[in-house]
């Protein structure tokens, strides 16, 4: 079975837009508060979120469940990308994750599926299939926070607002932790910050969609900032740069 090649050429943008389209974009690495923020500020705004960090990580969740080595058998990841529909149920906040007809939510942040997902977030194939899911996604809710690693530069390059958060990886890898922690999961902060660290390398080094910041986002750094505090600097910058009313 043939694999497709690493550097993809995505379908163009549909580019008329609805005239009230507001897409704004999160990008930046594991940890420096991407989801949380997106969500709290699609709250504010008022549009849907979408997180697409858990997309990668529930086909990881799937890959393992189905006993597919993901290094050594990356095809089989690709099939079960092009097979096995991901989909939100936008009735929950935030948006339940299935993958076919499974709930994999609360599979997302164990550790085993963020050992794996930068090595199923590389290949061509599956970002070829959730790169096109994520611009469907993008058509059927054309006011959205959209957060993960590629959003401003490969899925939405015409969002009209762009963010690029970053932290240092200590920081990140306690946010983590503590985020794991409240969700009643074990959680080892250095394993964490080796793991974040890993994946800061993966994702900036793959061929394909990788890591960066768009040269048009916004980039603020959270390590000494609160929430809230990113959250106010987010907002104000929508308001201003979107000129939306809220």
């Amino acid at each position: 079975m043939d694999i497709l090649p690493l550097r993809i050429r995505y379908p163009s943008l549909v580019t008329d837009a609805p005239t009230d389209q507001l897409i704004v974009t999160i990008d930046g690495p594991a940890g420096s508060g991407k989801s949380t923020l997106a969500r709290q500020l699609a709250k504010l705004l008022g549009v849907d979120f979408l997180d697409t960090g858990a997309m990668y990580r529930g086909l990881a969740a799937k890959a393992i469940e189905r006993g597919i080595d993901i290094v050594e058998e990356p095809y089989y990841v690709v099939e079960l990308a092009r097979n096995c529909p991901l989909h939100f149920d936008w009735a929950n906040d935030p948006p339940r994750l299935y993958v076919r007809d499974t709930d994999m939510t609360d599979r997302l942040r164990d550790m085993d599926v963020s050992n794996a997902v930068s090595d199923v977030a590389k290949l061509g194939g599956v970002r070829q299939v959730l790169v096109e899911n994520q611009r469907r996604i993008g058509r059927e809710h054309p006011r959205l926070v959209t957060e993960g690693r590629d959003q401003g530069s490969v899925v939405f390059p015409a969002a009209q607002v762009k963010f690029y958060l970053d932290a240092n990886p200590a920081v990140r890898a306690q946010r983590r932790a503590d985020q794991l922690k409240q969700m009643g999961k074990p959680a080892n902060v250095e394993a964490i910050r080796r793991n974040i660290l890993e994946r800061d390398h993966k994702d900036a080094a793959r061929a394909d969609g990788p890591l960066i910041c768009p040269d048009d986002a916004t980039r603020i750094d959270t390590s000494a900032m609160t929430l809230d505090e990113v959250l106010d600097e987010l907002h104000r910058h929508v308001k201003e740069k979107a000129k939306v009313g809220v």
